[in-house]
């Protein structure tokens, strides 16, 4: 008996029972529909962590200011300013799994230029802090020493300010004012894009650290040799959390911390986090992928089920079949084939609804999905393996019938 024969069988049997097959391939259906959508989320949150490392930068750990503690009554983060200038370059000195440590301060406000304004976060940075966070200069220059020096009233640009203040249009030696204070744009940083939580990296200007302590509003914390933070780039990842030992322990040693009371700053090393996250839901992917394996393996005992009530039900046909030249094995290929058909249509069905799915879920839930069409033919090879391990025992038993016993079943 031919294999197309066989399938055209298998058809025309499945088209007979039109309700039976379809419930048959319910099981099959959720299952590879569960098996493409869970890949697909599990994919989008590693695609979208590592965008959200990629925009911190690599290797970056983050110094930050501690709480304060009075009368018992504890502060919020940053309330005890504890870091500063002298901090960062003995950190980039001594400690040898650093490369880069940057101090930072930060403010917010209007940027202005002709008609045009944009409320921004403003950074006080200098080049290190660049490299550090792996920001390059699409267009012009950095901050040269003596303008670092002398707290000169220039600016280095995101792709977003560039959009809002000038239209697209070349904005190099351009004035603009922050906070109301004239600055001439310098450079223009190479677009980022946006992060995984949905901010804009490219929403932003960086000025140089002594210009925006002495000339904009930082807060008045920050006025002296007090920082903000300090961005911290190790020499490799592998070093990681070495060099957030040896900070600790630097920085504990600076601030003459003794044993057993708190620190007054806290390292964060995001990238960690991040990773742990990543962990996390793959884990839940991987659950979740058991659950619908699971519905896979149910949806198969349903193949099985129903093929032995079939075998059962056409007995007197396998009979006549046999009677007339059929050999078991020819019995044997048409059960399994019309169970590798039934497996398959559910499998179609569910790839369907598993990319349909995981868009909808994408659009509305705010998702990030990334489906491939790997996912699909690994799904769809799953359920003919389905068909054929669940269809081989009910067409085994077919093909073993006694031709004159199957023929006299009533």
């Amino acid at each position: 008996m031919k294999l197309l024969d066989c399938f055209q069988a298998a058809l025309a049997s499945l088209r007979a029972n039109k309700l039976r097959t379809g419930l048959t391939t319910l099981g099959i259906i959720i299952g590879v529909a569960a098996v493409i959508a869970m890949v697909g989320v599990g994919k989008g949150a590693e695609k979208r962590i590592e965008e959200a490392i990629q925009g911190l930068g690599e290797n970056v750990l983050f110094v930050r200011n501690g709480t304060s503690v009075s009368g018992g009554v504890r502060g919020g983060a940053n309330s005890k300013v504890s870091l500063t200038e002298a901090d960062a370059a003995a950190i980039e000195a001594q400690t040898p799994s650093v490369a880069i440590a940057a101090p930072t301060v930060r403010s917010t406000g209007q940027v202005i230029s002709g008609n045009l304004n944009w409320f921004t976060t403003i950074f006080g940075v200098g080049n290190n802090y660049l490299q550090a966070r792996d920001w390059v200069i699409g267009q012009g220059r950095t901050f040269n020493p003596q303008e670092e020096r002398a707290s000169a009233k220039v600016a280095i640009i995101g792709e977003t300010i560039v959009e809002q203040l000038f239209g697209g249009q070349d904005p190099m030696g351009k004035i603009v004012r922050i906070q109301r204070i004239p600055f001439r744009v310098i450079g223009v940083t190479r677009a980022k894009g946006e992060s995984s939580w949905g901010r804009d990296h490219d929403d932003v200007v960086f000025v140089p650290l002594s210009t925006a302590k002495s000339r904009m509003n930082v807060g008045e914390r920050y006025r002296g040799r007090y920082v903000r933070g300090i961005t911290v780039k190790a020499r490799s990842s592998d070093v990681l959390e070495a060099a957030e030992q040896e900070i600790n322990d630097l920085l504990r040693q600076r601030h003459r911390i003794r044993p057993g009371q708190p620190d007054d700053f806290y390292v964060r090393n995001i990238a960690q986090y991040l990773e742990a996250r990543a962990k996390s839901e793959r884990t839940m992917s991987l659950l979740l992928a058991a659950v619908a394996g699971i519905s896979l393996l149910v949806g198969g005992i349903g193949i099985m089920n129903i093929m032995l009530v079939s075998v059962t039900e056409r007995t007197r046909e396998v009979g006549l079949r046999m009677a007339v030249g059929a050999r078991g094995s020819d019995i044997l290929l048409q059960f399994v084939t019309e169970a590798v058909v039934v497996s398959l249509i559910g499998g179609v069905v569910g790839v369907v609804l598993g990319f349909g799915g995981s868009l909808a879920a994408a659009k509305i839930a705010g998702w990030p999905v990334i489906t491939s069409p790997l996912s699909a033919v690994i799904a769809m090879g799953f359920a003919a393996v389905v068909g054929i391990f669940f269809g081989y025992y009910p067409a085994l038993k077919a093909s073993r019938l006694d031709p004159i016993a199957a023929l006299r079943h009533e």
